[in-house]
């Protein structure tokens, strides 16, 4: 498994989660994909000493400061302010008012023929406390009990997007463990293309080998010091991103205190593994509660066909003056009974009827999708297991490859060609353990949050760090 596919399967799968990725024109005329949870905001300056950083601290941070999370919190405010809204037709409305005019009155207009027909001027003084009250409105309760499962779906929505960060978080530091790893291999390839370097060119002085033997392997050497090269700028690359996505100020240098080695996962049934994550994975739990607030948006639909009961009243004084004011209210009972609407209602019920089917669509795809990740988080975690044991041994059964053409150039029964195509099977050997122990790691994330507890349990999942 290439570090590239899964990197890509990766960003493919953030940007596929909804409402939380957006697509933006790149230079060239391609499409990137730019998400949040790549992006942070961050806060404090940069220290002129480079900090340790675990991945513990890289998900700590991140969580703090991680772009896509801050929003789905500002998501979760905006649906209470919509419920708050949606209660304030069932709650009590009080309100209160006090004013004085000075008023003249025509009689006439008023259908009263006194003379004389002008009143006035007098005095009027009047102050009020106004109470509304809704008794029976069906279609209002059930919109209060759409908009309280919708902010439970948004709630849940944060800890879908606390998952999704640390995966992100523990991906970008997993992928800096294993360039710095790629570094270190490089380096030491450098180091052996060197030696032989010098092997070869003292043979040659001796006679004992031709010139191309050292051109090959000054080749080799130079093959080995720009791998290095590019191995160093991806590995500041991959800082650069892990930094960005944590929120880590601008400029503020790290290192990488965790090395992060394989640990054996504790054997998993599939059914113990998709158990828990029917019952974790905070998106579908998510996707229950959307089905349960259409289902009751549909119902208030349905409810603005009922009468409804409001009572009303007021209690005050009035007079000339404060002082002369008297205590005067007023009790009403209104039933409103809808008869037409000009198909206003019958709209928002088709409106209703079409939104509960398509959550209850999306809530069965996620079930199916829930059960996918589950099963290829299983199968990429077995894959990947196998496919480091191999390169395990490949690794060292390239490592005496290389010492055996080594002896054999040197005891001058080979050239140096058997010595240089043994360099690049160990190279090949030592990126492909690299990729393998990277690709292990990473499933093992997957797994956590395939089963909807990435941030409780990546750490432990990882088998800790040293």
């Amino acid at each position: 498994m290439k570090r590239t596919t899964v990197a890509c399967a990766l960003l493919a799968w953030l940007a596929a989660v909804p409402a939380m990725a957006q697509t933006n024109e790149g230079g060239g005329g391609r499409a990137q994909t730019a998400s949040p949870f790549a992006g942070s905001v961050p806060q404090g300056t940069a220290t002129a000493d480079a900090i340790g950083l675990s991945v513990k601290d890289a998900v700590d941070r991140a969580l703090r400061h991680n772009l896509g999370l801050l929003l789905q919190e500002e998501a979760v405010q905006s649906a209470h302010g919509a419920r708050w809204l949606a209660l304030a037709d069932l709650l009590p409305n009080v309100s209160a008012s006090a004013g004085s005019s000075r008023q003249v009155i025509n009689l006439e207009a008023y259908g009263f023929p006194a003379k004389p027909s002008i009143v006035g001027p007098f005095n009027v003084f009047d102050a009020r406390v106004f109470l509304s009250q809704p008794v029976v409105d069906v279609s209002a309760i059930n919109h209060a009990r759409a908009t309280a499962a919708s902010e439970r779906a948004e709630t849940y929505g944060i800890r879908s997007a606390r998952d999704l960060v640390a995966l992100v978080a523990v991906n970008l530091y997993l992928q800096a463990v294993a360039t710095s790893s790629r570094i270190e291999a490089v380096h030491a390839q450098e180091e052996t293309s060197q030696a032989l370097f010098g092997q070869a060119s003292d043979m040659k002085q001796a006679g004992v080998v031709a010139g191309i033997d050292v051109l090959r392997a000054q080749v080799q050497v130079q093959n080995t010091h720009q791998r290095a090269i590019r191995a160093e700028n991806d590995f500041e690359r991959v800082k650069l991103q892990l930094a960005r996505a944590i929120g880590l100020p601008p400029g503020q240098r790290f290192t990488l205190t965790d090395k992060i080695p394989y640990a054996p996962l504790p054997p998993i049934t599939m059914e113990a593994a998709l158990q828990t994550a029917f019952a974790s994975r905070p998106d579908y739990l998510a996707a229950r509660e959307r089905v349960a607030a259409a289902e009751a948006s549909a119902r208030a639909a349905s409810g603005e066909l009922l009468p409804t009961l409001h009572l009303d009243a007021d209690y005050g004084g009035i007079g000339q003056t404060p002082s002369t004011a008297h205590a005067t209210y007023r009790v009403a009972a209104t039933v409103r009974v809808p008869i037409f609407e000009g198909g206003r209602t019958t709209g928002r019920r088709l409106q209703a009827s079409a939104e509960l089917h398509r959550r209850e669509a999306e809530l069965e795809d996620l079930k199916g999708r829930v059960d996918y990740d589950v099963r290829t988080a299983l199968l990429d975690l077995g894959a990947s297991a196998q496919q480091l044991d191999a390169a395990r041994t490949t690794v060292s059964l390239a490592a005496q490859e290389l010492t055996q053409a080594r002896d054999r150039f040197g005891a001058g029964v080979a050239g140096n060609i058997e010595v240089t195509q043994a360099q690049e099977t160990g190279a090949s050997a030592a990126e492909s353990y690299i990729e393998a122990l990277y690709a292990n790691n990473l499933a093992k994330a997957m797994l956590a949050q395939a089963i909807g507890t990435a941030e409780q349990s990546i750490s432990t999942f990882l088998g800790g760090t040293k």
